[in-house]
């Protein structure tokens, strides 16, 4: 919606200029009506960048209510393991030091490293399990293995849905003339969620029955 009425805008002042109405009409007039003008473009685009972070705002706080239903779900696949393959003590203990740095890491780039850790850990305990039949055939095992995956491809659409607001703003704070306004107001770039390459969560979690 900003960028129609900025383009609106642009799009009278040079029909205006052009026409040369600008010279049949006082510059008493034309002066203010400038001004007006101006004025206008300047909020509609200082509004576009405050909805843009507004939009950033709700896209993280998505990504972290999925991150936050994942720690839940986790200790419980844990213990529902422990009960069937006590001995493979080493994996929980990655499992939960990987889960508790996750829930504390600060900013961006940090948080994707320790889920990314937390991911190779969680395959970790999944492979162990591989080697328990009665484990694989247990229904409370099996309801939260497909929790956990529903809450994987969540995050990921989180995600993309967070990177993709990150794109807009960013793009608008590097593209003339709303750099101006950019500039003037002090909005920042914003960091994109990204994993690093060759993550196991750069896509969804695939569980085999």
């Amino acid at each position: 919606m900003t960028k129609f009425w900025t383009t609106i805008l642009g799009g009278l002042i040079i029909i205006l200029v052009i026409s040369g109405l600008f010279d049949k009409i006082s510059w008493a007039f034309n002066i203010p009506a400038i001004i007006i003008v101006a004025l206008v473009w300047v909020v509609s685009i200082y509004n576009g960048f405050v909805q843009l972070r507004y939009r950033v705002k709700e896209a993280l706080s998505d990504i972290d209510v999925q991150l936050k239903r994942r720690y839940d779900l986790i200790p419980n696949v844990v213990e529902t393991v422990k009960g069937y393959a006590k001995h493979e003590s080493q994996v929980f203990e990655n499992v939960t030091k990987a889960r508790t740095e996750a829930m504390g890491a600060k900013g961006l780039a940090e948080k994707a490293e320790k889920e990314n850790m937390l991911s190779n850990t969680l395959k970790t305990l999944f492979a162990v399990s591989e080697s328990y039949p009665d484990l694989k055939a247990n229904a409370n095992f099996l309801d939260l293995q497909r929790e956990l995956a529903d809450t994987e491809n969540k995050i990921q659409a989180s995600r993309r849905f967070y990177n993709g607001n990150i794109m807009a703003l960013n793009t608008a704070m590097d593209t003339f003339p709303s750099n101006i306004i950019a500039g003037l107001f002090h909005f920042s770039h914003e960091d994109f969620f990204d994993l690093p390459d060759g993550s196991p969560e750069a896509e969804p979690v695939k569980v085999s029955f």
